[in-house]
């Protein structure tokens, strides 16, 4: 490896719906490895890692920081929290029609940021009038006078290229932190597992969520349609029972949650069947930690 290679963390944060997927797969395109959810594990859900001789960028999303309604256990805000720290570069995704004083606490935060912060706002496909498209940029400039200001249309493929290139340009010089090929996992299931985990831990209290693991066994993809066979697999019978629900209700809940946010995702409908499975105490048992993902 040159001494000028470059590598970093960007962590992406902002609200749902602000376009960040959109944004994500326009910035990582078709060089992107997406590598398995490791929650638990490290400080960042990785989203996509772009690798080019000369860098390595590792692009990750910090779940939970900006749903306070969420009942998301405490040390997971928490490190959501940190997460904002450990960035060599943030980039803080908000779009034209969100309120910015939203998130008036966690603007601070950011506010405060010694990292480089790159503010996109997204969506500007939707303005009319160029005067209402520079009041908005004004606002921003006032809650985060030190961020670059981005106005984008992941949609519309505009201003991502000039993102992209800035991003580069910040990266620190560093060896690459990941292999540059070893990442092959399929980004699709990687999405459909993400989104069933966030809707096991809107739904279930306590510990369950963290007893819980999803695999998705079957991803058949035709041109209007995705079958999807996923399996949550647990610790103990308590534990499926309480996944499954009364008659099966909870299931259902769970199930219904995650289809509507994977045909949203993919844009295409989908057939989504899930089971549960006990898998006796997999949190101890590195056979089973390695098949989840969790380590080498």
């Amino acid at each position: 490896m040159s001494n000028e290679h470059k590598a970093g963390f960007v962590n992406i944060v902002g609200n749902p719906n602000v376009g960040k997927s959109t944004l994500m797969n326009d910035l990582v395109g078709e060089r992107v490895s997406i590598i398995t959810s490791k929650a638990q594990t490290t400080r960042h859900r990785i989203m996509g890692i772009v690798n080019t001789p000369e860098y390595q960028i590792v692009f990750s999303d910090t779940p939970g920081v900006l749903s306070p309604k969420y009942k998301l256990q405490e040390s997971m805000l928490g490190y959501s929290e940190g997460a904002l720290t450990d960035a060599d570069i943030l980039l803080y995704v908000t779009d034209v029609v969100e309120d910015p004083t939203k998130n008036a606490d966690f603007l601070a935060k950011v506010a405060k940021e010694t990292v480089p912060v790159l503010l996109v706002i997204n969506k500007i496909d939707l303005v009319k009038e160029q005067s209402e498209l520079e009041s908005i940029v004004a606002r921003w400039k006032e809650l985060l006078p030190n961020a670059e200001i981005f106005p984008t249309s992941a949609k519309e493929h505009f201003n991502v290229i000039n993102l992209m290139a800035r991003i580069v340009e910040l990266l620190p010089k560093s060896e690459p932190y990941f292999g540059k090929d070893a990442l092959t996992d399929k980004p699709a299931r990687f999405f459909v597992t993400e989104i069933i985990r966030e809707k096991i831990l809107l739904n279930y209290d306590k510990e369950v969520p963290y007893s819980t693991e999803v695999i998705v066994e079957k991803f058949e993809e035709s041109e209007k349609s995705i079958h999807i066979m996923a399996v949550i697999y647990v610790e103990r019978d308590s534990q499926k029972g309480i996944i499954i629900g009364k008659g099966g209700s909870m299931l259902k809940r769970v199930g219904t949650e995650a289809r509507k946010d994977i045909e949203k995702f993919f844009g295409k409908s989908v057939y989504l069947e899930m089971f549960v499975k006990v898998e006796a105490n997999w949190r101890n048992r590195e056979n089973k930690l390695k098949s989840f993902g969790y380590i080498e």
